[in-house]
């Protein structure tokens, strides 16, 4: 799976967000505040990584253990997904 087109990520200090461009600004007005790990996430997905590789990343990257990254990543893939951010 991987990010949608139409969203440009920036990092700005210690921020993370999202901002919608063309045809999505229509949908998303304003931008998308994401958290630390909601951008290391959204990164991996803009590659096109699989929940699996996704939960991987997550125990490499955090000090976490496997239920709680599982758990993570499939709520946060199930609301991009769910608001048709995401595409095959």
């Amino acid at each position: 799976m991987k990010i949608a087109k139409g969203f440009v990520r920036r990092a700005v200090g210690d921020s993370y967000m999202v901002v919608p461009v063309g045809m999505r600004t229509q949908d998303i007005p304003g931008v998308i505040a994401l958290s630390e790990t909601g951008d290391f996430i959204w990164r991996k997905l803009e590659n096109g990584a699989t929940e699996e590789e996704l939960v991987d990343a997550l125990l490499a990257e955090y000090d976490v253990d496997r239920q709680r990254a599982e758990a993570g990543v499939r709520g946060f893939v199930a609301e991009l997904a769910d608001k048709g951010w995401l595409e095959d």
